[in-house]
């Protein structure tokens, strides 16, 4: 058993990716469909649905690192 015990990295990893996509999704068509259907959104939901975006891209692009290829390799 490994420093980290018995984590699946393949499946962490595409879990990962996963989610930061749906994070992106769900930030960029809030900010494109929401204005559209509710009229102007307050500065609050538009700093969400920009954060919801932005954390997506990052956990998008930093999951294959940490999950496919730093954490195996410290075991």
């Amino acid at each position: 058993m490994g420093q980290y015990g018995s984590l699946d990295y393949p499946r962490m990893t595409k879990l990962g990716v996963a989610l930061g996509l749906a994070l992106f999704a769900v930030g960029a068509a809030g900010n494109m469909v929401a204005p559209a259907v509710f009229g102007p959104l307050p500065g609050w939901e538009r700093t969400l649905f920009f954060d919801a975006e932005a954390i997506g891209v990052a956990l998008t692009l930093l999951s294959p690192f940490v999950f496919g290829i730093f954490l195996p390799l410290t075991e």
